[in-house]
């Protein structure tokens, strides 16, 4: 194949990119060091510009848009799979009179320090994102169902031990009330009943008094009408 004649190829440097690069520098992003307006400059812009869309602004976790699409995955995982993956959903308690209270400024650094103590007591291969303004959700694969309870107290405790300075001798302790469920093994399921599983939990959690974790019970994860709505599609697309 001959190349492109020269007048046929795109002139990069009219791309307007001074608003992205500006975002980019707002946030810390490492620009790639290359020559400007080359492939693997725009290359890296792009990714940067995809990283910064896919996290949350105050804490760096990832954002509900990308948590979504790591739920959706993992859940299909799981179907194909048949590991266990955990979901916890998980809420700072009384986050409002904290706001009422101290100001706004300390809830973000409330937001702040729970968001750092999650990254800390989870693995590296489970996904940690921040889905609302106090409200927090982790998956987290190949985690055995035995082990779900301790896991899910492990990461309540974390959070009740921390001890966050909001101003010159102010010192606010918080605490989280958590809910679980583990993704259908062998079935076709969806992201939003599985979260729908782990915030029933949730609110369980805060019915009896909050600062505690809730999971589904063993017993009770059966599959829904939804899911075997969905798996008896999938078996009849197959048959025809």
């Amino acid at each position: 194949m001959e190349p492109l004649p020269q007048s046929a190829l795109f002139d990069t440097r009219r791309l307007q990119l001074d608003v992205a690069l500006q975002l980019l520098q707002q946030a810390g992003a490492l620009l790639p060091d290359s020559e400007p307006y080359s492939a693997e400059w725009l290359q890296g812009v792009i990714d940067a510009l995809c990283d910064l869309s896919s996290r949350d602004g105050l804490t760096g976790l990832a954002n509900r848009r990308s948590f979504e699409m790591a739920m959706s995955r993992e859940v299909d995982r799981v179907a194909r799979s048949g590991e266990p993956a955990l979901l916890l959903t998980l809420d700072i308690d009384h986050f409002k009179n904290i706001n009422d209270t101290y100001g706004h400024m300390a809830g973000d650094q409330v937001i702040q320090a729970v968001a750092d103590a999650l990254k800390q007591v989870v693995r590296p291969m489970d996904s940690v994102a921040r889905v609302g303004g106090e409200e927090f959700a982790i998956i987290l694969p190949n985690c055995a169902t035995a082990f779900g309870a301790t896991v899910a107290e492990r990461v309540r405790e974390r959070v009740s031990e921390l001890r966050i300075e909001v101003s010159p001798g102010q010192v606010v302790v918080v605490t989280i009330s958590v809910g679980g469920a583990f993704a259908p093994q062998w079935v076709r399921s969806s992201s939003l009943l599985w979260m729908e599983r782990a915030d029933r939990q949730l609110y369980r959690a805060k019915a009896e008094g909050r600062n505690r974790a809730c999971l589904e019970p063993q017993i009770d994860s059966l599959v829904s009408a939804e899911e075997k709505g969905m798996l008896f599609a999938v078996t009849q697309q197959e048959v025809e």
